[in-house]
């Protein structure tokens, strides 16, 4: 057992340690973010599962507070309404939960983070192809070799790991440094 515990954490500490490699890309992210925000636009997350939770975890972070006292932030988890996603997913099938939220949520010059693990989900990547239509700009969190999300966002940062468990960590951290980077970031007053 210990063997075990030993080596998931040796590999959770390597995959975070070659994650670093993305700084720059994590601090492109905040700034797109924080553009938009200190402009009046918001910040729109969606994903499925474990990255649903993700985009839940961050919009209460922004919307609440990460670390600082300061106002609330404009970010929407299009993953928490569950009359319009059981709604979306009977009328139009479950592809379009995310993209008919965006229809009716977003506007142009508003921040789409998508997070999908594998970079496949259909609803996600549906999602993405109506922000940009929009005018929206759209960043994104994967995993593995980035799937199709990589053609369809501004930015994505690929976790280096083909394991959903390290993949779903390193988006974790990434969203908890996109939390301190937006607060930092802010002329909040």
């Amino acid at each position: 057992m210990q063997q075990f515990i030993d080596r998931y954490i040796a590999q959770h500490q390597s995959v975070l340690t070659d994650l670093a490699a993305y700084a720059g890309q994590i601090e492109q992210f905040a700034r797109r973010c924080t553009t938009a925000l200190d402009r009046g636009n918001k910040l729109l997350i969606c994903g499925n599962g474990g990255s649903a939770a993700d985009a839940q975890h961050m919009a209460a972070e922004l919307i609440g507070r990460f670390v600082s006292d300061r106002r609330a932030l404009a970010a929407i988890a299009l993953t928490t309404d569950t009359s319009a996603l059981t709604a979306i997913a009977n009328d139009y099938g479950y592809e379009s939960v995310f993209s008919r939220q965006v229809a009716g949520l977003a506007r142009e010059g508003d921040v789409l983070l998508a997070i999908s693990t594998s970079g496949n989900s259909a609803s996600v990547l549906a999602a993405c192809d109506t922000a940009r239509s929009m005018g929206c700009e759209v960043i994104g969190l994967s995993g593995r070799d980035g799937g199709e999300l990589k053609e369809y966002c501004d930015a994505l940062v690929i976790a280096p790991s083909d394991e959903t468990a390290h993949i779903q960590e390193c988006h974790i951290v990434v969203v908890h440094l996109l939390c301190a980077l937006i607060e930092q970031g802010l002329g909040l007053a």
